[in-house]
């Protein structure tokens, strides 16, 4: 089993990032994931169509289908040169809550990749990613993303999900209502001119959500994605305390926290390379929200 393989459009397979922007046309070189059960919050709905899957491949082999970047007419960068004016969704007080964690039925887990985007790391999580067709979310900071709008471009144009990560890295326990809008907006609305894509998902710095972020996030149409697995791989303890912890909390509906920028990354770069294809190997499947 190649974590590639989509279960998009299963019976009773329901969306646990509902509220996600609905998908554009099938990319041909965009690495697709797996589909997963319910949301521990709300009731949400299957997920609006299929997505092209990579062929099948062994561990270790690269996908066939997740090479380069797609052609300027297709790609997600491409539609940022017609400036649309973004449509926010309505959010339920349901939808509002954090999810920490996709439906346990499904041997499933979601990769997100915090802090970047970053010169140093990305372009290699990117390619790790790409060799076992996986499909993740990165939680991007808009200084970082305003400094390096080609690599944003290139996350989301491999098929990655692009989401929102605040401004400047803020604990947003500590601002005023005005200040957590203006670090929420002015991300959201650069990876939209960058990207084309107006992001449907944020993470609270620190997972320090407070009553003013997840109240602003909603009237942004923001959804909120916490974790269940955190190996602490900013706090650089080794790469195979990493690995280590990876392996030994990941359970199906697992959502795994990773850092590709704030800092010297290599420890968790080498620990991405070293557990994908365990799990991989173990038939789980990936996930993210649709693009």
């Amino acid at each position: 089993m190649a974590a590639g393989m989509s279960l998009l459009g299963a019976a009773g397979c329901q969306n646990p990032f509902d509220g996600a922007d609905p998908p554009p046309a099938p990319v041909p070189d965009a690495a697709e994931a797996g589909a997963v059960g319910a949301a521990p919050v709300g009731s949400p709905s299957q997920w609006a169509s299929a997505s092209t899957a990579p062929t099948a491949t062994p561990s270790g082999a690269p996908s066939p289908t997740a090479t380069g970047s797609p052609t300027a007419t297709g790609s997600p960068s491409a539609q940022a040169a017609q400036p649309v004016q973004p449509v926010h969704k309505v959010l339920t007080q349901a939808e509002g809550k954090p999810v920490y964690e996709l439906d346990p039925s499904r041997k499933v887990v979601a990769l997100t990749i915090d802090d970047g985007p970053d010169p140093r790391y990305t372009p290699t999580v990117l390619d790790l990613l790409q060799k076992y067709g996986i499909r993740a979310t990165f939680f991007l900071i808009g200084e970082n993303a305003v400094q390096h709008p080609a690599l944003v471009r290139e996350i989301a144009d491999r098929g990655h999900h692009i989401a929102n990560h605040t401004w400047t890295h803020p604990d947003l326990r500590h601002l005023s209502d005005a200040k957590v809008r203006d670090e929420l907006e002015r991300t959201s609305d650069v990876l939209f001119k960058t990207t084309g894509r107006q992001p449907t998902w944020f993470r609270a710095p620190g997972g320090d959500w407070s009553d003013a972020s997840l109240r602003i996030a909603a009237d942004l149409g923001l959804r909120n994605m916490a974790w269940s697995v955190d190996p602490r791989d900013w706090a650089r303890p080794g790469t195979s305390a990493i690995v280590d912890t990876i392996l030994k909390d990941v359970r199906p509906g697992s959502i795994v926290l990773n850092h590709d920028g704030g800092g010297d990354r290599s420890q968790t770069v080498a620990a991405i390379k070293a557990y994908l294809p365990v799990l991989v190997d173990s038939g789980y499947f990936f996930t993210a929200p649709p693009n």
